[in-house]
């Protein structure tokens, strides 16, 4: 087998889309939704694949002739804008409602750019008005989509703090909310967009988020200008994607949720999804597999059953994980590494032992990075239970939180913060939402256990009332980092 071409593709789809993801990319359901525009902001936790979804579309609407904007995270992010303007802390003013303004300004101004540069020679009347409306403007000025979203933020700025008269004040601001400028080019953009559809990608928005009031006004305000722009041009279409965990941290979204709900897509992975994933590239890589099933894929690179209690290596990996593609690839690259190197196919389990050393690390590592802005100082909270074993019954699992909760634990500063003096109860909710606890499963959510796992954590059910559940673990993407050991009386896996 040419187990030498074997490669499971880069983690982040920006650089996977020039390796393979064109041709191994998995069609969900979800990307159908977001593809057919019943829905245009994407939700998902890091590595869920929201990247993929919009580098595929992106694809596919260039080859279908459609005008692409795709926003990178150097061209907009929070990081830059927040070193130009005054801060909220600063008694300077309320920015919601201004940044929806300016992303809208932004992206309209992307747009006829966009527009205007792909049909230079055209003689339509709505094409030379854009035309004129940009000599006019922005003859001249090489902006960056970051300059041009401060330059009108600023307009804003100066009036809401300048020295104006009032009622001068109330017209001017009312008109630059109104996007005045621009408005008398909507008709035109609507036109144009009619023959040559638009799309623009606006990803990775956390880049330099912290946790601000203007960091979720700066967020919150794409949102509002994505629903308002696709509401009003039907072919043209902004696409959003966040982090689960930033989205319910600005109640500007969370608490109207309802409203954005029909438009929202939240991307979730099983177990038949994630073998697919792997499974196709595994087919593309192996051109001999290409027509074989994904259950024989598999098998063709690990062996089907591990030497560890003879377990299911498939069962085993997928456990290793919060059920995310990047998790997955990465774990299976790391494994294929290590067999590589001892040249040992298919892989078993001392081949997998070992790649998890490193694999466990880095994800430990990786979520607690992920949740700095609700649960900074992470890791040191993770590090609290080495060496322990694995497996709690509720009443020493609450023990162990109360003795962080009362500073009898190492904390980092960050952790103390928002870890001493909270109920026992609270810490555990917060370990469980991360992925570290899985809870045993009772009642009614017993039927969404896989045989021979009895534990459940939030990439498999999304809520669980904890206070009824009497025994958990750690997630075994933990265990290996940390030490973890295995109760005497061995518990269901």
């Amino acid at each position: 087998m040419e187990f030498d071409t074997l490669n499971f593709g880069a983690p982040a789809a920006e650089r996977d889309i020039n390796i393979g993801l064109a041709d191994y990319f998995v069609e969900s359901d979800a990307y159908h939704r977001v593809l057919t525009r019943k829905k245009t902001i994407v939700l998902g936790n890091r590595g869920s694949g929201k990247s993929a979804i919009f580098k595929i579309m992106a694809r596919k609407s260039k080859i279908a002739g459609s005008h692409v904007l795709e926003l990178n995270p150097e061209d907009y992010s929070y990081e830059m804008l927040s070193q130009a303007l005054r801060k909220e802390t600063e008694g300077a003013w309320a920015k919601q409602g201004a940044f929806a303004s300016a992303w809208k300004y932004l992206i309209y101004v992307l747009i006829m750019k966009e527009i205007t540069k792909s049909g230079a020679h055209s003689k339509s009347k709505s094409l030379e008005k854009i035309h004129a409306y940009l000599r006019d403007n922005h003859r001249g000025f090489q902006d960056t989509p970051i300059d041009l979203l401060v330059s009108y933020l600023k307009r804003i700025e100066g009036i809401k703090i300048g020295s104006v008269q009032a009622s001068l004040k109330s017209r001017e601001l009312a008109n630059l909310y109104k996007l005045e400028e621009i408005e008398p080019l909507l008709p035109c953009l609507i036109e144009l967009s009619a023959k040559r559809k638009v799309y623009v990608f606006v990803d990775e928005l956390d880049k330099g988020w912290d946790t601000s009031e203007d960091a979720k006004a700066f967020v919150a305000g794409i949102f509002q200008a994505s629903i308002s722009i696709n509401q009003l041009t039907p072919n043209i279409t902004i696409n959003v994607s966040l982090r689960r965990e930033l989205y319910d941290s600005i109640p500007a979204l969370y608490d109207d949720a309802q409203k954005y709900r029909d438009i929202i897509e939240t991307v979730y992975w099983d177990e038949p999804s994630l073998l697919s994933l792997v499974a196709r590239r595994i087919k593309h890589s192996i051109p001999s597999l290409s027509n074989a099933t994904d259950e024989t894929a598999w098998k063709t690179v690990f062996a089907e059953t591990l030497q560890y209690r003879q377990s299911n290596s498939f069962n085993y990996i997928i456990d290793r994980t919060l059920y995310r593609p990047r998790e997955i690839i990465q774990f299976c690259t790391d494994c294929l590494e290590e067999a590589r190197s001892h040249r040992t196919f298919p892989i078993d389990y001392p081949v997998i032992a070992q790649a998890e050393l490193k694999y466990g690390e880095a994800r430990t590592k990786d979520i607690a990075a992920e949740y700095k802005f609700q649960f900074p100082g992470l890791l040191s909270l993770f590090e609290v239970f080495r060496g322990h074993t694995y497996t709690f019954d509720r009443k020493d699992l609450e023990s162990l939180c109360l003795a962080i909760a009362l500073g009898e634990s190492k904390l980092d500063i960050d952790a103390q913060k928002w870890a001493l003096n909270q109920d026992p109860e609270f810490l555990i909710d917060a370990l469980w939402h991360v992925g570290f606890l899985r809870a045993q499963a009772v009642g009614g959510v017993k039927a969404l256990r896989r045989s021979g796992s009895s534990y459940l954590g939030p990439h498999q059910v999304s809520n669980l009332n904890l206070k009824n559940i009497s025994r958990f673990h750690i997630h075994p993407m933990f265990r290996a980092f940390l030490g973890l050991k295995e109760a005497r009386e061995v518990s269901p896996e």
